[in-house]
């Protein structure tokens, strides 16, 4: 049994590494012990589209998931595995803002970060992410997604950054992670896409 304790973490983290457990080791039972709600939650539906069989223990303070896997488990999510239809064309995430969604500015550029290392654990990667506006913060100096975006830039995705953009927020000299664009990349490149994300 592959034991794991991820109570001090919050989401992504522990689906995240559970995930990477059950891919590296399909046939073996993995024991999570998971602190927060949501972590729960998450896991056990990943678990279940990956064809496990769950049982939860309730302690003190902490959950414990005991994820089974089924006579022929996936080794990846059963979706993943479907027919899917072809898509042609780049797939580019636009970043419009330093945060995520609408509402508390800190917390969505708590949910912007995380969506940014998260993409690190997909198969394939964008080829593609396009900063503009305030979103051109998170490839400069004292930017908290820096590691994550240095990684996939690394991997092969094209960081890219309005160069105005930049210009406008006095952070032409402070750009760490990929290059400066143009508007007129960053139109073609979304009229290109064959998906276009944005978080």
């Amino acid at each position: 049994m592959i034991e794991l304790d991820y109570s001090q973490f919050q989401c992504p983290h522990p689906v995240v590494e559970t995930r990477k457990q059950m891919l590296a080791h399909p046939d073996k039972t993995i024991s999570v012990r998971l602190g927060d709600q949501t972590a729960i939650e998450n896991i056990s539906r990943l678990a279940t589209k990956m064809g496990y069989q769950i049982s939860a223990e309730s302690e003190t303070l902490d959950f414990q998931l005991i994820l089974v896997p089924e006579a022929g488990a996936k080794n990846e999510p059963q979706q993943q595995n479907e027919t899917k239809k072809t898509v042609t064309g780049d797939t580019v995430i636009f970043c419009g803002s330093d945060q995520m969604g609408q509402g508390d500015k800190e917390f969505g550029q708590i949910l912007l970060k995380n969506f940014l290392a998260t993409l690190l654990e997909l198969d394939p990667l964008p080829d593609s992410i396009l900063f503009v506006n305030s979103g051109v913060k998170l490839v400069c100096q004292g930017s908290e997604a820096l590691e994550a975006l240095s990684q996939l830039a690394c991997r092969g995705v094209d960081v890219a950054s309005c160069g105005l953009c930049l210009e406008y927020y006095g952070l032409k000299d402070k750009l760490v992670v990929g290059r400066s664009t143009n508007m007129l990349e960053i139109a073609e490149a979304q009229m290109q896409a064959g998906q276009l994300i944005k978080p």
